[in-house]
């Protein structure tokens, strides 16, 4: 460990789960989008819930949920940064936010592929 490494130690680790809490709070507050996605967790959770799904089907739809929720964080946090060091258009700029972005529409359909393979077949059941 570095000496004076104000990160070092126990309170290190508490602050840096705050610093975490913060930065997803944040993403909550301040990223419509998050919110989309939050809502579309809490519906999957309640369908999970609700369909009766198989312990594999639940590490399916946590692992999306975390996939997205993250890809959406990663995103934020790239486009914060870029708007700080470049806040006029510039085209390289415009490329990591449009490919940071992808990653999130890319996650999105994944999951919504992944929840239509789980939840489908235990709805087409009830009718």
């Amino acid at each position: 460990m570095l000496q004076g490494n104000k990160t070092s130690g126990l309170r290190g680790r508490v602050k840096s789960f705050r610093y975490a809490i913060e930065g997803i709070l944040t993403l909550l507050k301040e990223q419509p989008n998050a919110r989309i996605h939050l809502i579309a967790a809490v519906a999957a959770i309640l369908m999970g819930f609700l369909l009766e799904i198989s312990r594999m089907e639940w590490i399916l739809i946590c692992l999306c949920i975390t996939l997205v929720i993250s890809a959406e964080a990663i995103n934020s946090s790239i486009e914060y940064l870029a708007d700080f060091v470049s806040p006029e258009k510039h085209h390289l700029i415009k490329k990591s936010k449009d490919v940071a972005a992808g990653a999130v529409l890319l996650t999105a359909i994944f999951s919504v592929v992944t929840g239509l393979i789980i939840f489908l077949p235990k709805l087409l059941m009830f009718f």
